[in-house]
């Protein structure tokens, strides 16, 4: 990859001047969140973290990730599906991670009642990473997909217009017009669109459970100004409102402070701590609605670390998607070395080769939301300590991937800006709609791009680590 802005970097003056404009352009544009002081009010709000430049990424992996979505959302959906492969895959994980268990239960629950939904929805980003190669080429490497709560195609929308602002201050007419225009919040709202339109039921809402503290309102709002533009009415609910002001009807029909609701949208409940015993009985009461959940319960279970590695294994893939070689061959390019650490021969060798190599190896538990894998002396001794103990089983060993750094000028609220070297982290959003078992969406909507000083192994922009960037494809 070419080194990108070098000379511009150079010039502190210049790039003070030009972090001034950018940020009061993000300011404009909406590129916002609410500050740490104060989550829950819009009162006082700051420019969300970016990038001063876009960054530089292969087109040829930009198109491939872009190529590889649909079959991410035909396999997300296989998985959610098949009943008997989920509980074979975390049958191990669940003996030990309490927040699978949880997650599981209400998933055989729900398959026990009989699943009253019949209408389906996906709105999922499938994060990737560029393997920088020894003979200098770069290879696309899945990191993880996101089935619960894919966050940023709101402010991802907003941020082509600040790089191409601060390439116009520059004169870089030709340069601002290879960035790409980009508006994953319109294609995730017209996923939610589609279900909506598919339960069939005119004012019924969208409910979107949100977090009581939550700082990213900004690109929830974009998403929800879509549907509104649409004439599809959102309300705001807390895990605690829907224990107390939810219920189901005798067919099971959903209705939140005496409205029917048609979609279900998680921005909540995907981490453990987001769980009191009151959340808890609140998702089970959403899980068994007709109401469409984005995810339902075995979708945010397809999304574990633990199926991602049980996906990689030889002849996985053709089983769920039978028939479809392609479909597997694009899929599998993109898998970086995923590891069961299982009881047993397979994860003893595991453990034994990421002690001895730290280096080339990640420790991943089953959690989203960022920050929680563990590299190097961290990693090593977490294994020691886990070898010989069952609890190993709720991890998974994953290959490191080693991007090829590049410098960026970064520009955070309250920091001076400055040029560091950095990695990125390449998401793309897919959304698919299934009725019964005719699949009636399947697409690609967008992308977001991350961007992180090399120093920070691990975590997203919510996490406080990453910052909003754009691809600039050479």
């Amino acid at each position: 990859m070419a080194t990108g802005w070098g000379s511009l970097l150079q010039d502190a003056k210049q790039l003070e001047e030009l972090a001034r404009q950018a940020v009061d352009r993000a300011l404009a544009e909406g590129v916002l969140l609410r500050t740490s002081q104060e989550p829950s009010s819009s009162d006082v709000v700051s420019y969300a973290p970016f990038t001063l430049f876009p960054s530089l990424v292969p087109s040829a992996l930009l198109e491939q990730a872009y190529a590889v979505q649909m079959d991410f959302n035909l396999l997300v959906d296989a998985v959610s599906q098949n009943a008997s492969f989920l509980e074979q895959t975390l049958s191990s994980t669940i003996k030990r991670d309490n927040f699978t268990a949880r997650l599981f239960d209400i998933h055989k629950q729900v398959l026990k009642e009989g699943i009253a939904q019949t209408v389906f929805l996906g709105l999922n980003r499938s994060d990737y990473m560029f393997q920088h190669n020894a003979d200098g080429s770069s290879a696309l490497k899945q990191i993880e997909i996101n089935t619960i709560s894919a966050s940023f195609g709101g402010l991802a929308s907003r941020t082509p217009a600040v790089h191409r602002h601060v390439l116009h201050v520059l004169s870089k007419t030709k340069e601002a017009a290879k960035i790409l225009s980009n508006n994953p919040s319109k294609g995730l709202a017209m996923g939610i669109a589609k279900a909506w339109e598919l339960y069939g039921s005119a004012n019924a809402l969208v409910l979107l459970v949100a977090q009581e503290k939550e700082r990213n309102i900004f690109d929830q709002r974009a998403i929800e100004n879509e549907l509104l533009a649409r004439n599809i009415h959102v309300i705001r609910r807390r895990f605690e409102d829907i224990s107390e002001k939810g219920s189901l009807d005798q067919d099971r029909r959903l209705f939140m402070d005496g409205q029917e609701v048609a979609v279900v949208y998680f921005r909540d409940g995907y981490m453990p701590s987001q769980y009191s015993l009151q959340n808890w009985e609140a998702r089970l009461l959403l899980e068994r609605s007709r109401a469409v959940k984005c995810p339902d319960i075995a979708t945010q279970l397809a999304g574990t670390k633990k199926v991602q590695q049980e996906l990689s294994r030889v002849g996985v893939l053709e089983v769920l998607l039978p028939g479809q070689p392609e479909a597997v061959a694009r899929l599998r390019a993109t898998f970086a070395g995923l590891y069961s650490l299982d009881m047993g021969e397979e994860g003893d060798q595991a453990i034994t080769e990421a002690i001895a190599a730290p280096s080339h190896f990640v420790l991943k538990p089953q959690r989203e939301g960022g920050g929680n894998n563990l590299y190097g002396e961290e990693m090593v001794q977490a294994l020691e300590r886990l070898k010989d103990s069952e609890e190993r089983a709720s991890y998974i060993l994953m290959e490191k991937i080693e991007p090829e750094p590049f410098e960026n000028c970064l520009l955070r609220p309250g920091s001076p800006a400055r040029v560091v070297r950095c990695i990125s982290e390449l998401g793309i959003f897919g959304v698919y709609v299934r009725q019964g078992k005719t699949l009636v969406v399947n697409k690609h909507v967008g992308h977001l791009l991350r961007t992180k000083a090399i120093e920070h192994a691990d975590g997203g922009v919510a996490a406080g680590v990453a910052v909003l960037d754009n691809p600039y494809p050479v």
